[in-house]
C-alpha cells in the first residue's frame, strides 16, 4: 500500500474534500506546474460534472480562487476566506500564487460545465492560464475524494512524493495479505502500520503527527459544541449541536431525566458538532471525507472518555494507524468518493475505520479488527449522496451521528465474537465499489435525485 496515514487524514477546511480541498490542492497545483508566470495576462477554472452541479453550495467557487491565489487548505485561516474573496472580487484582480497580478471576474473566469463530464471522473477541472504572446497553458485535474488529486492520465492510487509500496516492510493491497502479514509475523495491524510509518519517518514525528490530527478533531468538537446560529448557503439550517449540549448537561443534573442511551447521545452530538463546523467552512480533519469528518472525531473522545483507557495516548494512535488501513484498503479498491460511489464511500467508509481503529484501540484481535470493518461496509451498502441544495447540511450533519452510532456498535458485536464471520471486509468493498458503478449519476453527489429533488419540490409546491 503506497499510501501514509497522514493522506486519509488531512488538516483543512470544510464544507468538502472533494470539493473544497481537492480544488483548491489543483488550481495552486496547476500554477506551479505552469512555471514562469510573469507573462500570464489571465486565468480561466472551468468545472464539470459534480463540482459544476453541486459546486456553489460546496464552495467550489471560493476554493478554486483561493487556490490560485497560492492558498492551502492546510495554510488557509477560515476566517480570513470571506475577506480574501470580496477583496478580490472587488479590485477585479487575482494575485495569482500571491505575486502575479490578473485580471479576475466571477463571472467570467469561473466556468460551470453543468451538462459535461470529463472522462475519468465525475469531479472534473479544466484550468487556463493566458499568456502575454496570445498562447495558453490548458490542463486537466479531477479531485478523486478525500482531498486526493490526480492530473489527466494520472493512476488514482500513485504514490505520495517520497513514498511507494516497496520501501515499507508490511505492504498490503487486501485485508487478506494483511491479515496474513499478521499471522506471519505475530503483529497486529496498528504495529504492521506503524512501522510502514516509521520507514518514512521518525518515531518522534509520527507520534507529534498522530496526536496534533487528534488535536484539531477535538478542538474542532469543542468549538461546535459551543457555536450556535445558522449556517451559510441558504437553507437557513441552524446549528443543533451546541443547543443539545447543553441541554443534556442540564439534564445531567436531574436524575428523573437520565436514560441508558445518553452517552450515545453524546456521541451523536459530537459528530454532528464536527459536521456543523464543516458546513460553516471551518476546521475540520479530512477523516477520510470532510461530508464524514465528524465520525471518527466522535467515536475516538468516545473511546477517550468513556472507555477509560490505561493509556489513552497510545490508544489514540493505534486507532487513527488502523482506521487508516481500512481508509486505504477502501480508496484503493473502491472509492472513497462521494460522486463516484454515493455515500456508502463517505460516512461508509468512515465508519468502518471508525469502528476498526475503535476494536484496535480496545485491543481487540486483527479478525476482530477486520470483522469490525466488514460490519462498518456493509450496513451502508447502497446509501446515496443526495445533499439538499449542494449544501454539505442535509442529510449530511445527521448521518454523521449515526454513523458514529453504527460504528460503536459495530465494533462492540466485533469484540464480543471470536473474530470468525461470513463476509469478508475485501468482499464487502468489492460490494461497494459494484453497488456504486450500477448506482444512478443522480444519486452520486449531484442533488439531482433522492432527498435533494423531493424536498426542493414540496417546498416549492408549499410556497
Amino acid at each position: 500500500m503506497d499510501m501514509s496515514v497522514f493522506d486519509l487524514f488531512k488538516i483543512g477546511i470544510g464544507p468538502s474534500s472533494s470539493h473544497t480541498v481537492g480544488p483548491m490542492v489543483a488550481a495552486r497545483r496547476f500554477l506551479l506546474e505552469c512555471g514562469d508566470l510573469s507573462e500570464a495576462v489571465g486565468v480561466e477554472a472551468h468545472l464539470y460534472g459534480s463540482l459544476a452541479l453541486t459546486g456553489v453550495g460546496h464552495a467550489t467557487d471560493k476554493a478554486v480562487i483561493l487556490g490560485l491565489m497560492g492558498e492551502t487548505p492546510q495554510g488557509v485561516d477560515p476566517d480570513s476566506v470571506e475577506d480574501k474573496l470580496a477583496e478580490a472580487e472587488m479590485d477585479g484582480v487575482l494575485k495569482l500564487l500571491g505575486t502575479k497580478e490578473v485580471p479576475f471576474q466571477y463571472a467570467t473566469g469561473l466556468v460551470w460545465h453543468k451538462q459535461s463530464t470529463l472522462p475519468e471522473h465525475p469531479n472534473g477541472m479544466k484550468f487556463v492560464l493566458k499568456l502575454a504572446d496570445g498562447s495558453i497553458i490548458e490542463r486537466i485535474y479531477y479531485s478523486v475524494g478525500g482531498g486526493f488529486i490526480t492530473a489527466a492520465g494520472e493512476s488514482q492510487n500513485r504514490a505520495p512524493e517520497g513514498a511507494g509500496a516497496a520501501t515499507v516492510p508490511f505492504a498490503f493491497d487486501t485485508m487478506s495479505e494483511l491479515l496474513a502479514l499478521g499471522r506471519a509475523h505475530g503483529l497486529s495491524i496498528p504495529h504492521m502500520l506503524r512501522a510502514n510509518e516509521l520507514s518514512r519517518m521518525g518515531e518522534a514525528d509520527l507520534n507529534a503527527g498522530l496526536d496534533r490530527i487528534w488535536q484539531v478533531m477535538r478542538d474542532c468538537i469543542g468549538h461546535g459544541l459551543v457555536t450556535e446560529g445558522q449556517l451559510p448557503g441558504g437553507l437557513n439550517v441552524k446549528r443543533r449541536a451546541a443547543k443539545l449540549w447543553k441541554q443534556a448537561h442540564c439534564d445531567a443534573g436531574n436524575r428523573r431525566n437520565e436514560l441508558p442511551h445518553d452517552a450515545t447521545h453524546h456521541v451523536t452530538l459530537y459528530a454532528m458538532a464536527v459536521n456543523e463546523e464543516n458546513a460553516a467552512g471551518g476546521r475540520v480533519v479530512t477523516a477520510p471525507t470532510n461530508g464524514a469528518a465528524g465520525i471518527i472525531p466522535a467515536v475516538l473522545r468516545y473511546y477517550a472518555e468513556d472507555c477509560r483507557p490505561s493509556d489513552p495516548a497510545q490508544g489514540i494512535r493505534d486507532f487513527l494507524l488502523t482506521s487508516a488501513a481500512i481508509g486505504m484498503l477502501c480508496k484503493k479498491n473502491a472509492s472513497i468518493s462521494g460522486a463516484e460511489i454515493g455515500c456508502q464511500g463517505e460516512v461508509g467508509v468512515a465508519c468502518a475505520m471508525a469502528a476498526a481503529g475503535l476494536v484496535a484501540a480496545l485491543g481487540g484481535s486483527n479478525e476482530r479488527i477486520e470483522n469490525a470493518a466488514e460490519i462498518g461496509i456493509e450496513h451502508h451498502l447502497g446509501m446515496t449522496c443526495d445533499p439538499i441544495g449542494g449544501l454539505v447540511q442535509i442529510p449530511c450533519i445527521e448521518r454523521n451521528g449515526m454513523g458514529a452510532i453504527k460504528a460503536i456498535t459495530a465494533a462492540s458485536l466485533a469484540l464480543k465474537g471470536d473474530g470468525t464471520h461470513f463476509v469478508s471486509l475485501d468482499s464487502a468493498i468489492e460490494t461497494m465499489r459494484q453497488t456504486g458503478a450500477d448506482m444512478q449519476v443522480k444519486y452520486k453527489e449531484t442533488s439531482l435525485g433522492g432527498l435533494a429533488i423531493h424536498v426542493v419540490t414540496v417546498n416549492h409546491a408549499a410556497c
